[in-house]
């Protein structure tokens, strides 16, 4: 029996929320690693984590880290994944990258295994791991897409705190805690902008993620539209976003208005997406069963329901997507595309 190929990895951005589940997902996977090297900013450096029983210690990120790495797990912010990806290429590793820093590039395949696992082979080093609520939006889509065409999709998110890292999770806990005890609230963390200007997060919903731009639609949204377009290879599909923080740590829910090019038989549109690849579809009313954010957590799938023609459009369809954000959103699509290159598909 031939042995299985190791390859040396690296995760950057290990002490952070996705970087954690990264780790959880290459352990609880048996991921064929020969080395592993840990990596972080000089805040994290120096800390202990473990894995398979054995004790790591995390280092400093630095352009020489990546002498002898295969493969380089990056979820560590834009900036980190601009200023060291490049090095990380020279050295000869394949980069998968979480942030927002290659997604648009012309050069860099943008993927969601279920749906363009192909796109793979493309790649010039880098290989961008969409939004966290792009990925579960476009894996609820494809077969949609495939069987009737799509025009026009409206998608309003109720995206969960975890999105913006491990600090906001604590922040609306701690919120949370002061409302329901009667003291002062200051927020310090949400939303991520470009202005000093916090809101709280505890028993709320703001309607902002990421900064601004210069159409009135934050960055969020404007990564929806963009994202949505270069995944399908279709700019010609018509996307619009609102997108919304909500206090839930794990899962982020999406309503989605879709408009077909084509007729449909609802019954058809179900069992398309029960058929599709990391789709579990829930959809009972009679017994209220619907995606929920605290069944998603901690899952791997996209749960679709609510499944319903529009009243006013007879090609219109609504949906109701709920993933965990920091799995397939994040840390399971990277793992998903690190184990396709790892099996030389």
């Amino acid at each position: 029996m031939s042995h299985q190929k190791l390859f040396n990895v690296a995760v950057v951005g290990a002490t952070g929320a996705v970087g954690e589940q990264i780790l959880n997902l290459l352990e609880s996977r048996n991921f064929p690693i020969g080395q592993l090297k840990l990596l972080s900013s000089a805040r994290s450096a120096g800390t202990k984590v473990s894995f398979k029983g054995q004790e790591y210690t995390v280092e400093e990120a630095t352009p020489d880290s990546f002498k002898g790495i295969d493969i380089a797990l990056f979820s560590a912010g834009g900036d980190v994944s601009k200023a060291l990806a490049p090095h990380a290429v020279e050295h000869g590793a394949v980069c998968i990258d979480n942030t927002n820093a290659y997604r648009m590039d012309p050069q860099t395949p943008l993927v969601v295994p279920e749906v363009n696992i192909e796109e793979v082979g493309g790649h010039n080093g880098i290989i961008a791991n969409p939004n966290c609520s792009t990925i579960q939006m476009v894996a609820a889509l494809k077969p949609l897409y495939d069987r009737y065409g799509i025009s026009k999709i409206i998608v309003s998110t109720y995206q969960a705190v975890s999105g913006a890292g491990s600090r906001a999770i604590d922040e609306m806990l701690r919120q949370t805690r002061a409302v329901l005890d009667g003291a002062e609230v200051n927020p310090d963390i949400l939303p991520v902008g470009s202005l000093p200007v916090k809101h709280p997060i505890a028993f709320n919903a703001i309607p902002q993620i990421d900064k601004f731009q210069d159409n009135g639609y934050t960055l969020e949204e404007m990564k929806m539209v963009r994202e949505t377009k270069k995944i399908m290879k279709d700019d010609s599909i018509d996307v619009t976003a609102t997108c919304v923080r909500i206090p839930v740590v794990y899962g982020h829910s999406e309503s989605v208005y879709v408009e077909l090019k084509n007729d449909y038989e609802l019954e058809d549109v179900k069992r398309l997406l029960s058929e599709a690849p990391g789709i579990v579809v829930v959809d009972n009313n009679s017994e209220q069963q619907y995606p929920l954010a605290t069944d998603a957590a901690g899952k791997p799938d996209v749960l679709v329901g609510r499944i319903r023609r529009d009243l006013g459009n007879k090609r219109g369809l609504n949906l109701w997507i709920v993933s965990d954000n920091l799995l397939k959103g994040a840390a399971w699509n990277a793992v998903q595309i690190a184990e396709h290159i790892a099996a030389g598909e």
